[in-house]
């Protein structure tokens, strides 16, 4: 009963935080002084409001930091929301949401403005149940300003009710609700966090060279010269290719490498290899690995960066989907980057269900399975349990080409086959600079006191722009 009566009292508490946090940030304090977190060694005393520091009583990570960092699901955690990793999770959630709203307007290292960015890759993006895209929120700012200040709450509130219920009665109410709104770990808020991060960093350093490894050709071009197993390509001016049956000019489509200047990255077609292969059903598209990469050299783009600074945070294997053309549609296994052992399974396609259908009961679900998928759904192939061959030898390898290609880029996710090719046996076949971990676990001690010093960093380069009345071009 005393839950109960006390719950509307911590929801407000934490609703307020959250408004507090990201006008201090927008416009308040947070936006024009440094950004000294708890544990600065600076000299100043830190400049991090008090609601959003860790209280003294909070519960330390001695003896939960194991579960913090296997875990991806905040709310299987005891007292998550009033540990020390919590408050710093908060912290930078606010800091980089608010600085989306500088972004706004600014170039964007892929696109002309941020805006435009957000635009393109909320096309097919909708919060579970709603089968809105969010493209339609982020026109202008004053949408995207509502999107944040409305949304946000509603969701998570609906969100923690959801577990409640699923869990029956299990989880809390008031520390989802905190997680939700605060600390935010599911895909969607992991991948903006990631991407805001790195537009900022991007701008406030004038588009370093790293960020060229986003053009595919470009990627697959410095690959070859750095000596980094990219994926094969036909070096030819151009391809001819011809309908069997059509005739009377019809049929015939003429494609231009882009070793020839051309748009069109020509390549054969990658086959899985025999440990892929084996996971999956007939007719199943190449599958890859998700490494992430985070680099320390990039907080600090005019200093030499080591490759002891770069670190792999997670690896996901991405098993596709029987008659899928791709691996976007696969079931997403985490694995242990320090086993090579595959765990759970999930998906996050509940997220790309786009049409008002959607809303209908039963229609989409408002959250995808916690890691128990343990067999390939499409021919009950299991899979959870294997081992991927070699995988510190995989992660070794996707840790010196970030260090190669992009050491000045924070954030790297790469997308790595184990292919059917005896004299390629691994390849890297693209980089995602604003990356997600499509659900992988990893050390998120690590992560964030890394995201930390960057967010730092990030607001002194700021700040000195403003104090010199830098124009973005």
């Amino acid at each position: 009963m005393g839950q109960a009566i006390s719950l509307p009292f911590k929801l407000a508490s934490t609703t307020l935080t959250f408004y507090r946090g990201f006008f201090y940030y927008l416009c308040g304090k947070g936006r024009y002084t440094s950004y000294l977190p708890p544990s600065s060694s600076s000299s100043e005393s830190t400049t991090i409001p008090s609601y959003l520091q860790a209280p003294s009583t909070a519960t330390g990570n001695d003896g939960g930091a194991e579960n913090i960092t296997i875990s991806s699901s905040s709310w299987t955690i005891s007292n998550f929301s009033k540990s020390p990793l919590f408050y710093q999770h908060a912290r930078v959630h606010l800091y980089s949401l608010a600085s989306a709203f500088y972004l706004y307007n600014k170039p964007h290292y892929r696109k002309l403005s941020y805006k435009q960015d957000i635009v393109d890759n909320f096309a097919n993006v909708a919060i579970p149940g709603t089968g809105l895209p969010l493209s339609l929120f982020v026109w202008n700012k004053l949408l995207a300003f509502g999107l944040v200040c409305t949304a946000s709450p509603i969701c998570s509130f609906i969100a923690s009710v959801h577990l409640w219920l699923k869990t029956r009665g299990k989880s809390s109410i008031s520390n989802e609700y905190a997680i939700r709104l605060l600390a935010p770990d599911d895909w969607f808020s992991y991948w903006r966090l990631n991407c805001r991060v790195a537009g900022m960093h991007a701008l406030l350093n004038d588009i370093p060279a790293g960020y060229e490894m986003e053009n595919k050709w470009t990627f697959l071009e410095e690959g070859s010269k750095c000596d980094v197993p990219v994926s094969p390509y036909l070096d030819c001016p151009a391809i001819v290719v011809k309908h069997r049956n059509e005739e009377g000019g019809l049929g015939i489509h003429f494609y231009r490498n882009a070793t020839d200047g051309g748009d069109w990255i020509i390549q054969e077609r990658i086959l899985n290899g025999d440990w892929v292969k084996q996971h999956l059903p007939a007719n199943a598209p190449l599958s890859t690995f998700r490494v992430i990469t985070q680099s320390r050299g990039a907080l600090d783009v005019s200093k030499k960066c080591a490759v002891e600074d770069v670190t792999a945070l997670s690896c996901v294997f991405r098993a596709g989907r029987m008659g899928a053309l791709t691996d976007h549609d696969s079931i997403l296994f985490d694995v242990d980057v320090k086993t090579g052992k595959v765990l759970g399974g999930t998906t996050n396609a509940h997220w790309y269900r786009l049409g008002l259908h959607e809303v209908l009961p039963g229609r989409c679900p408002w959250r995808s399975s916690d890691h128990d998928i343990t067999h390939h759904p499409d021919g009950d192939i299991p899979v959870s349990g294997s081992v991927v061959p070699n995988i510190r030898e995989m992660l070794h390898l996707v840790e010196t080409s970030h260090w190669k290609l992009c050491p000045d880029v924070p954030l790297v996710g790469w997308d790595v086959v184990l292919s059917a090719d005896e004299k390629l046996p691994v390849c890297l076949l693209e980089v995602n600079l604003s990356c997600n971990f499509f659900r992988g676990s990893f050390d998120r001690k690590i992560y964030l006191d890394f995201l930390e010093d960057m967010v730092g960093r990030l607001q002194e380069m700021r700040l000195m722009a403003d104090r010199d009345g830098k124009k973005f071009k």
